[in-house]
């Protein structure tokens, strides 16, 4: 008698990390976008550069077309407001659910429920690649711990979200990330929990994972010291104004973490009204430009088409969210302008890393 795999109804073959790389190697000009990336990011985060992480993008990916359309247009702004903002594509492959729904491009890229995860890592890869080729570096936010293997290679900027912040496998996880990564506030508004996030990943580690060849191994980690925080309000508050960046940056100097957050402009904090956020940037943007530089970054919930449609609809509205509601482009370029222009005040008044 069987006492296993009870409730198990199929297994299939996944493809191994160092097949998928052999398939989809890394090119030199990629290779260059996620390093430069990873750098810019780096020199922000430890305060030797005083312009904005700006971690703009899609709230999931699920047509690769219209996230190349759309990656051509944010590289364009990238290099117009390059002074004042390290620009970031969102491209998000991964989605946590409450209880059920779309988990994303890898988990299903068919958007049928046919499940087909071989063929969303090979997608994933493959679009992560051309957007770096571009020259525009890529974030993501990484969920099931099996990923980083296939596609961190290529990811400049890592998140944990807000229902995996509190996971002690993320934080194992996030300490042998070769990016920056930044974990979100608890869904009902706790920046502690991210506090300790950080602190936790920035030690060394030793988990059960999985090697480039798919076999099973024990990692150990060194620790990642370029972890931050990121407010994205919760628990029927938001969290983006000046009172309670001075809360949580105060929390994190009294545990030994750099006094710093990025903003994240959607979710709770905007209420979860993608326009709205024009509003909450406008609020980050006034406490850049009184000096403030404790604020080492924005998120932005953007596409093609702004708002959001359900999926399942026929035929899908083109460059429209299918997951949470995003802003459009032409408010996009309007709010990233503004922010950029309160970088450009906060550097014109002398207010620089040292004031």
């Amino acid at each position: 008698m069987t006492t296993q795999d009870l409730r198990i109804t199929k297994m299939q073959q996944l493809i191994s990390p160092e097949e998928l790389a052999r398939r989809h190697p890394v090119s030199d000009a990629a290779a260059q976008t996620v390093r430069a990336g990873r750098e810019a990011i780096q020199n922000i985060l430890k305060g030797n550069d005083d312009r904005l992480i700006s971690i703009v993008g899609p709230c999931s990916i699920h047509d690769p077309v219209a996230a190349i359309e759309y990656a051509r247009l944010l590289l364009e702004l990238r290099e117009e407001t390059k002074g004042e903002l390290e620009v970031v594509m969102r491209v998000y492959f991964e989605k946590p659910r409450t209880i059920a729904g779309w988990k994303g491009m890898i988990n299903d890229p068919g958007l049928d429920g046919s499940f087909r995860i071989n063929e969303g890592l090979e997608t994933a890869r493959t679009l992560l690649l051309q957007i770096n080729e571009m020259g525009l570096p890529v974030a993501t936010e990484f969920l099931d711990t099996t990923v980083p293997q296939y596609i961190a290679d290529l990811v400049s900027w890592a998140a944990i979200g807000a229902r995996t912040t509190e996971s002690q496998i993320h934080r194992e996880m996030a300490s042998g990330l070769s990016c920056p990564v930044g974990f979100k506030n608890g869904t009902r508004g706790n920046a502690q929990i991210a506090i300790d996030a950080v602190r936790s990943a920035a030690g060394q580690h030793h988990f059960m994972g999985t090697t480039a060849s798919g076999q099973a191994a024990i990692v150990s980690t060194s620790g990642n010291e370029d972890c931050h925080v990121i407010l994205r309000g919760g628990g029927g508050a938001t969290n983006f104004d000046a009172a309670s960046v001075d809360a949580v940056c105060i929390a994190c100097e009294r545990d030994g973490v750099r006094p710093q957050v990025m903003i994240d402009a959607s979710h709770a904090n905007s209420g979860k009204d993608p326009a709205r956020q024009p509003a909450v940037l406008h609020e980050i943007g006034t406490q850049i430009a009184d000096g403030d530089h404790r604020i080492t970054g924005v998120m932005v919930e953007s596409h093609l088409v702004g708002g959001a449609q359900k999926l399942g609809k026929t035929p899908l509205v083109y460059g429209q969210s299918i997951t949470d509601g995003c802003l459009g482009w032409a408010e996009t370029e309007a709010a990233m302008r503004k922010l950029a222009h309160t970088v450009a005040l906060r550097r014109d008044a002398g207010l620089s890393l040292a004031s």
